[in-house]
């Protein structure tokens, strides 16, 4: 992951070193090599997508794909979000990275004492899905798109909860292969070290408009953008409300920085007219 980016951008291999230095490990190694067991554990996996996002914004305005002022509205999906303020300079990359490991660090150690599990119901709406939550003591992690909402709670209530979906006629539920219950009620502990941590960490206000998973709508205040980031660790992601209020302040194009083109096909899903682009590794600069 990234490491193309890192051979042919001079921007993205400044930015891998300085994260290596501020780290203190190999980040770049791991990104680039692996294993899969060891950048997959979220204090790992946190800082590798952050940095391979901003690698991927350094690249393209490298090439001038990008004005040097950025982008003019941006929004992240969880960890993402803390990606979007670095880029709107609400903090520098190296003290965004270091949040962003803290964060990693904090909440695999709520993953590593407590059994958490989530899932994916596909096809449901919002209000049946929130009543299956109710019943079964689980709550909804993600709203990703129109009828595709994550639930994220206690490994055996969730399972209790597929099972229970399943026999209420919901067709689509699929059990994901997670560390934890992300974005719930498991996360406190987490969510409780990381608001001591940002405490003293200075905010500014973003350059450019950006979006929080909180709310789906825009922030700028540097004390609610510190707010949102802690309450988002046990919160709903709303990521199609953060979608959809980026169309309606006048974004024409969507482009997603980061693996997989997962973000890209949400967006399809939720608005098919949109215009969306994926940039993964630096053969996609030139799309």
């Amino acid at each position: 992951m990234g490491r193309s980016l890192c051979e042919q951008s001079a921007a993205a291999r400044a930015l891998y070193a300085e994260a290596n230095r501020v780290l203190g490990w190999d980040l770049a190694k791991i990104s680039f090599e692996g294993p899969d067991g060891e950048l997959t554990q979220t204090k790992v996996c946190q800082p590798a997508l952050f940095v391979h996002g901003l690698a991927l914004a350094a690249s393209l305005r490298e090439v001038g794909k990008m004005p040097a002022a950025g982008p003019q509205l941006a929004l992240g999906l969880s960890l993402g979000e803390l990606t979007a303020y670095c880029a709107a300079g609400v903090f520098d990359f190296a003290t965004g990275l270091r949040i962003v490991a803290e964060r990693g660090r904090l909440m695999q150690q709520a993953c590593e004492h407590s059994s958490g599990g989530m899932a994916a119901i596909i096809g449901e709406d919002r209000a049946k899905v929130a009543e299956l939550c109710r019943e079964f003591d689980i709550e909804a992690a993600n709203f990703n798109a129109p009828g595709q909402i994550v639930v994220s709670g206690e490994k055996a209530k969730v399972e209790a909860a597929v099972a229970g979906a399943k026999a209420r006629g919901m067709k689509k539920v699929i059990p994901l292969v997670v560390a934890g219950a992300y974005h719930s009620r498991l996360m406190e502990p987490a969510r409780a070290a990381f608001a001591a941590y940002l405490e003293k960490i200075p905010f500014a206000v973003p350059k450019f408009t950006v979006f929080t998973n909180t709310t789906g709508q825009a922030i700028s205040d540097p004390a609610a953008i510190k707010a949102a980031l802690v309450k988002q660790v046990v919160s709903s992601v709303l990521w199609e409300d953060c979608m959809r209020s980026a169309a309606a302040a006048g974004a024409t194009e969507f482009w997603e920085l980061g693996p997989g083109g997962i973000l890209a096909g949400l967006a399809r899903r939720t608005e098919k007219s949109w215009s969306v682009k994926s940039f993964s590794e630096f053969a996609d600069l030139a799309a």
